[in-house]
């Protein structure tokens, strides 16, 4: 299944309640990066807390659009990525194989 994920600077929380507004449906999931456990491996400022790490509005039965807050400022090219889910870890781990070849990895395969 593809679906879009959005990248906000700092307006997650408040584009996800537009698409409530707009769309309807169910919020299934709003997490803040305070949430997170405390990890020297990503530090989280203060100033950073109340930013969306992820969101998901399900919009009709199979459709979604998921979302977060980046910690770092973006482009307008940088604002809209494509999420795959594969069904099986083989099929995700050949696909993430041959795109990465010659694709941008911003976040690795987890």
């Amino acid at each position: 299944m593809i679906k879009p994920y959005l990248m906000f600077n700092r307006e997650c929380e408040a584009a996800f309640k537009l698409y409530i507004e707009a769309f309807g449906g169910e919020l299934i999931a709003m997490q803040k990066y305070s949430e997170l456990p405390s990890s020297p491996d990503f530090p989280v400022e203060e100033s950073d807390k109340e930013l969306v790490l992820y969101s998901q509005l399900r919009i009709t039965e199979d459709g979604f659009i998921m979302g977060s807050d980046s910690k770092r400022e973006l482009n307008d090219s940088d604002k809209v990525v494509v999420s795959v889910e594969l069904n099986s870890e083989e099929k995700a781990r050949m696909a993430w194989d041959i795109l990465k070849e010659d694709g941008s990895i911003h976040m690795d395969l987890h």
